[in-house]
């Protein structure tokens, strides 16, 4: 009896594992048409890769200090140029499209960052640029999203302030994130090298200079420098 009910047992389940098969199958032939449209999106997406790096390069490099309407139409622009050069590029190319992370999107908004796509752009500029990016925020937006984003281990300072440079070594080395706030036209010339990242090795100990003294460098380090004038002008060296 024991060996009767194994092999009664064992068609059933076949049958059933089938019909679940059957079943997982129909409901996939219905994502058929989604695939093979995200199929044909990715190879324009591939072909487009040179323009879209080339023009996202761009943006970050050159207009992360401009108006919304002004990046548009140079974007426009150099779209139009990379059509002459033939240079491949997508026609709608957009920043959030190409180096945006979707999911790091949603949780900056989670975090106070502003849902339009200017906003986003800058906040995908900041990320990726090279050096420490540079705020202009009368309405101090940025600043609320910075503090949300890094909440307690942020370490806020102001150049008014006696011993702000000794903090910002303290932090530099312990690799805390430090918000330079209401910055004006003129900044101090002791942060230059930190402003330009002005790194180097000593005794295999990566190192940077601020003032006299030369300080561990943590590669965990974050530095946001915001302003509330609307319209400043600084050095060339400042991002």
């Amino acid at each position: 009896l024991k060996r009767q009910g194994y092999y009664v047992y064992l068609p059933i389940l076949v049958g059933e594992k089938l019909d679940r098969a059957q079943e997982l199958i129909k409901g996939l032939g219905g994502e058929k048409s989604r695939w093979k449209a995200s199929s044909l999106k990715l190879g324009q997406v591939y072909q487009n890769l040179t323009g879209d790096m080339l023009l996202s390069a761009a943006v970050i490099s050159y207009l992360g200090a401009f108006t919304g309407i002004y990046r548009d139409e140079i974007i426009t622009k150099w779209k139009e140029l990379c059509v002459k050069k033939n240079i491949p590029c997508s026609a709608d190319y957009s920043l959030n499209d190409s180096l945006g992370n979707q999911i790091q999107i949603r949780q900056w908004e989670i975090e106070g960052l502003p849902s339009d796509s200017f906003s986003k752009d800058n906040a995908i500029i900041s990320d990726r640029c090279r050096r420490w990016p540079l705020f202009i925020d009368p309405q101090t937006q940025a600043n609320k999203w910075i503090r949300n984003m890094e909440q307690d281990k942020l370490i806020i300072i102001k150049l008014s302030a006696t011993d702000f440079l000794r903090t910002l070594e303290m932090s530099i080395q312990y690799g805390s994130p430090v918000l330079c706030e209401n910055i004006g036209e003129e900044i101090d010339p002791v942060l230059e090298p930190l402003l330009l990242k002005q790194t180097f090795k000593s005794g295999g100990v990566l190192n940077i200079r601020l003032g006299d003294s030369a300080i561990e460098y943590n590669k965990d380090f974050r530095f946001y420098i915001t302003t509330k004038l609307r319209n400043p002008h600084y050095l060339p060296e400042i991002p």
